[in-house]
């Protein structure tokens, strides 16, 4: 039985086109095809762990538009609960627009975080029981900053173990990252905060140590089609990731970091939680979008199966 699990984060609507090539500034490219969907990163961590077997309490803040609505839906859809969706009658829900090269997966991103970076002390009075009786709280840098440090502060507090996923970067303070069981950047998010580049197993201790000099328990950082670095203060290793064909690699981070909580709460370590939540991305990339291309638990299964 898993434990129950709280994300703190984003829902932005995804707006994604897919083109030819990226296009290069001033250039207008004529895409083929468009997809509007779910998305944020607190989202797709939340349904993706959701999907995959969590006891998941999802916290995030929309408008009161027709936008809002994409996220009630997709939170129907899969019979995630809505009881910590807060709403902001003046700010528009938050989109992304997205831009996929069908020819490579790459993507670029813009985000306007609307209704979701304007959580109040007032919200997170409401859910404080909630993210008291957690196991694990995970957080992003999608909403509010000043909102992330007093639920994370709140959770330390009441012993909680917290996890950072440090996207999309911005600063952050000290105080911020320590004590927190978790972070998990990916490698330009951890060369931003260490200052090193992450590019092989030396280079990612010498990151994970500045990590840890920062109070941090343990590191993890996302290497794309290298794997994934997974670190404590005794033992460190990249474990490979699956060999698949991506067709859309935009919520491969979230995927990821969803499926690496629910197999956290489960009582799974570290090592084997990145296996599973590395199955849970590779199946993701195969499909397109973001929260939509979310497996679910038989199919995580089935897939580790097949790969044993």
């Amino acid at each position: 039985m898993s434990q129950k699990v709280t994300v703190f984060g984003s829902f932005v609507v995804d707006l994604m086109a897919r083109t030819p090539h990226l296009p290069a500034p001033a250039e207008t490219v004529k895409g083929s095809f468009f997809k509007q969907g779910a998305g944020g990163k607190g989202f797709n961590q939340g349904i993706a762990a959701h999907k995959a077997g969590g006891n998941v309490v999802m916290i995030t803040k929309i408008g009161t538009d027709s936008m809002g609505k994409v996220a009630t839906d997709a939170m129907d859809e899969v019979g995630l609960p809505k009881d910590y969706l807060f709403y902001n009658e003046d700010v528009a829900t938050g989109i992304a627009l997205i831009l996929v090269d069908e020819n490579t997966s790459q993507n670029e991103i813009v985000i306007v975080p609307g209704a979701c970076s304007t959580i109040t002390d007032e919200d997170i009075a409401k859910v404080a029981d909630e993210i008291k009786s957690s196991a694990y709280l995970l957080v992003q840098l999608e909403v509010n900053q000043d909102a992330n440090e007093k639920v994370v502060k709140m959770a330390k507090e009441a012993g909680v173990r917290v996890i950072i996923n440090t996207a999309p970067y911005q600063p952050m303070t000290d105080e911020f990252l320590n004590g927190a069981y978790l972070v998990t950047p990916n490698e330009v998010e951890a060369e931003e905060v260490t200052g090193i580049a992450v590019n092989d197993l030396e280079s990612a201790d010498k990151a994970a140590k500045v990590f840890f000099d920062k109070g941090v328990e343990n590191v993890l950082i996302t290497l794309g089609s290298r794997g994934v670095y997974v670190a404590t203060k005794e033992r460190s290793e990249i474990i490979p990731c699956f060999k698949v064909k991506a067709i859309d690699t935009t919520g491969a981070g979230d995927a990821f970091n969803g499926g690496f909580l629910t197999a956290l709460s489960e009582g799974k370590d570290l090592w084997e939680a990145a296996r599973f939540a590395q199955a849970l991305a590779a199946l993701s990339v195969q499909r397109m979008g973001t929260t939509p291309a979310m497996p679910t638990r038989e199919e995580i299964d089935a897939f580790l199966a097949e790969r044993a």
